[in-house]
Formats: C-alpha cells, sequence, structure tokens
C-alpha cells in the first residue's frame, strides 16, 4: 500500500473511490470543484498493486471571531472502496494526512465525522475549544485536533468552510 499525493491521472480513479464508498455523487463533485476553484491543501490517494482504493482530502478552513481570523483545514471527503473498509486504509490516509499537515505548520483540522473514528487519531469534540460548525450538526460529529501545540487556546469561534461545500448536494 502507497499513500501519495494525487496526480492528474488520479482524477477519474478519486471520483470512482468517493462515489462509490459515499454512494452518491455529492463528495466526488465536492472534490472536482474545490481542485477546479484552486482551494485544496492536500489530496492524498492510497495505491495497491497500482490501483486506486482511497482518498482523503483537506482544504482550508478558517475559525472566525469577531474580527479575528485563524486558518486551519478541514479533513472532507476522506473515502475507501467499500469492499476495502475496514482495512486500515483509512486510518493510513487520516495519519500521513494529518502529519503532511503538521508539516506545513497548519495550525489546526476539523472534520465533520464518525464520534467513534476520528478521535483515534486526537480528534475530540471541537466545542472543547470554543469552536463551532457554521453548520448546525451535532456537537459530537465536530471535531478538531491541534496540529500545533496551543494552536486554538483562547480562540473561540465559528468554524467556515470553503463555499463550495454549500454548493453540492
Amino acid at each position: 500500500m502507497t499513500i501519495r499525493t494525487e496526480t492528474t491521472e488520479d482524477m477519474v480513479a478519486i471520483r470512482n473511490v468517493n462515489e462509490r464508498a459515499f454512494g452518491r455523487p455529492a463528495e466526488a463533485d465536492l472534490v472536482d470543484a474545490l481542485r477546479r476553484n484552486g482551494k485544496v491543501t492536500l489530496s492524498l490517494v492510497a495505491e495497491d498493486d497500482g490501483r486506486i482504493v482511497g482518498h482523503i482530502l483537506f482544504s482550508p478552513v478558517t475559525i472566525e471571531a469577531g474580527d479575528d481570523h485563524l486558518a486551519g483545514v478541514g479533513l472532507a471527503p476522506m473515502a475507501v472502496l467499500p469492499e476495502l473498509q475496514n482495512r486500515g486504509i483509512g486510518s493510513l490516509l487520516v495519519k500521513r494526512g494529518l502529519d503532511h499537515c503538521r508539516e506545513a505548520r497548519h495550525q489546526f483540522a476539523v472534520v465533520l465525522g464518525h464520534p467513534e473514528y476520528y478521535p483515534r487519531f486526537g480528534f475530540v469534540p471541537a466545542s472543547r475549544f470554543g469552536v463551532k460548525c457554521e453548520y448546525d450538526v451535532a456537537d459530537e460529529v465536530f471535531m478538531a485536533i491541534e496540529l500545533q501545540e496551543g494552536a486554538l487556546e483562547n480562540c473561540a469561534g465559528v468554524v467556515k468552510y470553503q463555499v463550495e461545500f454549500n454548493e453540492v448536494d
């Protein structure tokens, strides 16, 4: 299993992975829109024997607190082909993605996802930092992680995603 940065040649396979993993085109459309508009911070693929079997994408987010803004990244989407799920591919993608984001000195990451999955990587409910999602979601599914120690101290506010998140169904 190789985890690597996406290339132009991977785009069709990435779309296929997202469509199959989520059972609908919305997440694949989101990836395409973010890529088309230059709003991808990091996009990694899991490749097994020359075949793309997983994908993860990070895009810019900001925490808006009055006139202050703190930049970070949002993890979305993360997908693995259905027949290969529960084999550690997603975990490899998340770990490698977070490592890349730390090395690039991003301050924090947020995810809107399964509360039993993402805590294994260090994500906690974002509300612990006084941070809320711009979308009306349950507290336990909106999580954050500091990529740089202390990044979210005294940083209460609302996380804003890229506009493309509002444009796909």
